[in-house]
C-alpha cells in the first residue's frame, strides 16, 4: 500500500469518521449557543431595562472605537502588560516548581510562603503595589506577574511530585543518573501540568490587568471601562467586555492548541 493510500485509509477509518462527527456536533452546539446568547441579549434590550444597549448600538460604538483608534490602542496596552507579567511569572515559576518537587529542603523552605501568598488574591496587592511602586506600569506588571507565577508554580510542583515512581526507579535500575532521570522522565511527565498551569495563569493575568487598570491607568481596556462608567456609557462598557472575553478566549485556545501538540503522546478522551 502506498503512502497516499495509507493516508486515505486513515481518513476513512471508523475512528476518523467518529472524530469528524464529534467535531461537527461540537461546532453546531457552539453555533447554537452563540445564536441563543444573541437572542437573549436582544430580548433583554427590548424588555425596557433603562439604558440596556442592544447589539446594534454596541456594534456602532465598536466601529466608532475602531475608527478613532482607541480600541486597538487600549487593547495593545493591556496585552503588553499581560504578556510581560505572564512571561516573567512563568519563567520564574517553572524552575521554582521543579526545585520544590525534586528537592525536599527547597520544598520545606518555599512551600509555606507559597501557600500563604496563594491565599492572598493578587487584586488585594494592588493598593500596596501602587503605594510602593507608584502609578506607572511597574505595579500593574507586578500583580500580573504574581498571578501567573502562583498558578504556574503550583502546577509545576504538582507535576513533579505526581510522576510515577515506577518510571523513575526503572530509569535508575537501567543506570540513569539523576540528571538523566530528571530530563528524560520528570520533565516530559510534568509538561501537561505545566501547560495547564500556564492556561490558568494566563486567565488570572488577564483578569488581574483589567482590575489593575480600573484603579490606576491612562490607557487600557479596564481604564476605558472606568471612564465609560463615569458617563454612564453602557455601549462602551459592553464593547470592552466583549473584547476582553474574546481576546481571553483566543489566548486560551492558543495555549490549548500548544498543549495538545506538545502532549500528543498523552491518551485523551
Amino acid at each position: 500500500m502506498t503512502a497516499v493510500q495509507k493516508r486515505s485509509a486513515a481518513r476513512t477509518s471508523p475512528d476518523a469518521r467518529r472524530g469528524a462527527s464529534r467535531a461537527r456536533s461540537t461546532l453546531m452546539l457552539t453555533a447554537g449557543s452563540g445564536v441563543l446568547g444573541l437572542l437573549v441579549w436582544v430580548a433583554l434590550a427590548s424588555s425596557g431595562i433603562q439604558g440596556f444597549p442592544g447589539p446594534i448600538s454596541v456594534l456602532e460604538r465598536a466601529a466608532q472605537s475602531i475608527g478613532d483608534g482607541t480600541l486597538f490602542g487600549d487593547l495593545l496596552a493591556s496585552l503588553r502588560r499581560v504578556l510581560i507579567g505572564f512571561v516573567l511569572g512563568v519563567a520564574l515559576a517553572v524552575p521554582v516548581g521543579f526545585l520544590m518537587g525534586w528537592y525536599r529542603p527547597v520544598r520545606g523552605l518555599v512551600e509555606p510562603w507559597l501557600q500563604f501568598f496563594r491565599m492572598v488574591p493578587p487584586l488585594a496587592i494592588i493598593p500596596l503595589a501602587i503605594v510602593l511602586m507608584g502609578i506607572g506600569e511597574t505595579p500593574k506588571i507586578f500583580v500580573i506577574f504574581l498571578a501567573s507565577f502562583l498558578s504556574s508554580v503550583v502546577s509545576t510542583f504538582q507535576g513533579v511530585i505526581s510522576v510515577d515512581s515506577t518510571l523513575i526507579n526503572a530509569a535508575r535500575v537501567l543506570g540513569a543518573r539523576d540528571r538523566t532521570v530528571f530530563v528524560g522522565v520528570v520533565v516530559p511527565a510534568s509538561t501537561p501540568f505545566i501547560l495547564v498551569g500556564m492556561r490558568i495563569g494566563l486567565g488570572a493575568s488577564w483578569a488581574t490587568v483589567v482590575a489593575a487598570e480600573l484603579i490606576a491607568a491612562q490607557e487600557g481596556l479596564g481604564y476605558r471601562m472606568q471612564q465609560a462608567q463615569l458617563y454612564y456609557d453602557l455601549p462602551t462598557i459592553f464593547v470592552q467586555l466583549i473584547v476582553i472575553g474574546l481576546v481571553g478566549l483566543i489566548m486560551d485556545r492558543a495555549l490549548l492548541l500548544a498543549e495538545r501538540r506538545l502532549t500528543s503522546w498523552q491518551e485523551r478522551r
